[in-house]
């Protein structure tokens, strides 16, 4: 079978899972998305004394602020996954956890932590890309209304999105030689490149779901840790952040690629 042929079955494949998982896919990558930051919300109240002493001692800023910024990370988390979950004035929740991820960037001193900071990016895509599906359902509402076809800001949030979430491959790219990590390198970076530029981007994006979710499941199995091993928080943390990457690409296969890529560039 050509190969043409083969790359124009895969995407009627996933055309079809998009088509028939319309009801449900938008919830599945939204719940995938708020996972990091539902788990971190729990873990502040948790961990509360813990979190505070932690800021306390890093920054000598004093109990009372470091109690203001356990529950500032406490509230706006928990706050803004229910108001994603609920469809309750998402743009209000999206700029709550655009806060904490800035915010938990700063204090954390993750500037200074490449890996982090790219992860931190790519969550940021992620609520880019909710953001945009908020847009979308709004003027869903009005759908008897005439539009000036103003799509623009939806559109370059989408973009924004898709460039932000390819972040999190970086991460992953391990320069190792071994057969299957360099097969994992290519592969990863050639679908990180066609859903970055739009093409082909709903296969290229479910594709990389699939690659993601096994990925996860392998290297940060968190669950197989012992509870009193430091370990067990990094890769937990990892787990939860990956778990919001690929709803951001559930969102991508959801919504498809927005009007500036080479898909609807083709189309036109």
């Amino acid at each position: 079978m050509p190969s043409h042929e083969l790359i124009s079955k895969l995407e009627d494949v996933a055309d079809q899972i998009q088509r028939r998982g319309k009801r449900i896919l938008p919830t599945i990558a939204r719940l995938c998305l708020i996972a990091t930051f539902l788990e971190d919300g729990i873990r502040m109240w948790v961990q509360w004394y813990e979190q505070r002493d932690y800021m306390n001692m890093s920054w000598g800023c004093g109990t009372f602020f470091a109690t203001v910024f356990v529950f500032i990370n406490l509230v706006g988390q928990l706050g803004g996954v229910v108001m994603v979950i609920g469809r309750l004035r998402v743009p209000i929740a999206c700029g709550m956890l655009f806060f904490i991820v800035i915010l938990q960037t700063i204090a954390y001193s993750i500037l200074w932590d490449l890996q982090f900071l790219l992860r931190n990016l790519a969550l940021i895509g992620a609520l880019l890309l909710v953001l945009a599906e908020s847009r979308n359902e709004a003027r869903s509402l009005f759908a008897g209304v005439p539009s000036l076809g103003d799509n623009k800001p939806k559109s370059f949030m989408q973009l924004a999105g898709r460039i932000l979430l390819a972040f999190m491959f970086i991460t992953l790219i391990r320069f190792e030689l071994s057969f299957m990590q360099i097969v994992q390198d290519i592969v990863g970076s050639i679908l990180m490149v066609l859903v970055v530029v739009g093409y082909k981007t709903k296969l290229s994006a479910l594709i990389l779901v699939a690659l993601l979710t096994v990925l996860n499941l392998y290297h940060n199995c968190w669950w197989t840790i012992p509870s009193y091993k430091p370990l067990r928080d990094f890769l937990k943390y990892d787990f939860f952040q990956t778990l919001s990457v690929i709803g951001g690409l559930l969102m991508i296969v959801n919504l498809g690629p927005g009007g500036v890529s080479m898909d609807e560039h083709k189309k036109k």
